[in-house]
């Protein structure tokens, strides 16, 4: 395993404790509480109805990212999109690489390695990413509206690396 320092800046403001990152204050935990806390409250409400949830929420905040990270680094287009996915992977969500974006026609294929999820859950023989559908809709009609495009999106997860016979996470994107 290669060690080496995330390619982002990280402020910590003395009087405070808030991390920055850019243009957004972060918050620093372990994996195992983040996912450990998931898992909890996926018992108690369901996988379906949890990820209904964290769909809206997902959506929202991605929104808020791509917007204010694209007015922070002065990027637009498929550059924010590229921004954001190289960002989830520098904080230990797992690596994102775009296998297909278009825009303006409101289409991405996103594959996803070294699930944090999948590294806690394992083979469970379902899907466990699904925290980060409404990141990838979120994220793209924030930046499609940011270019006068009418499209809005829905993503969802295709296959996981918690499946058998799976290595990898892919998500995509479509027009409602």
């Amino acid at each position: 395993m290669s060690v080496h320092a995330p390619e982002m800046p990280i402020e910590v403001d003395t009087d405070t404790g808030v991390w920055t990152t850019d243009a957004l204050p972060m918050l620093y935990v372990p994996r195992h509480f983040f996912v450990n806390n998931h898992m909890a409250i996926e018992e108690e409400l369901g996988p379906e109805r949890y990820a209904e949830i964290l769909y809206k929420a997902g959506y929202k905040s991605a929104w808020h990212w791509c917007e204010k990270e694209a007015e922070c680094h002065g990027i637009s287009g498929e550059a924010v999109f590229e921004h954001y996915m190289k960002r989830l992977s520098q904080r230990g969500w797992g690596l994102f690489t775009i296998e297909q974006l278009d825009i303006a026609a409101g289409t991405a294929r996103v594959r996803l390695d070294h699930s944090a999820f999948v590294y806690q859950y394992g083979k469970v023989e379902r899907m466990v990413d699904y925290m980060f559908t409404g990141w990838f809709a979120g994220a793209m009609d924030q930046i499609a509206q940011s270019l006068g495009y009418p499209v809005r999106t829905q993503a969802r997860q295709v296959q996981g690396a918690s499946q058998s016979g799976c290595d990898y996470g892919l998500f995509e994107v479509s027009p409602l």
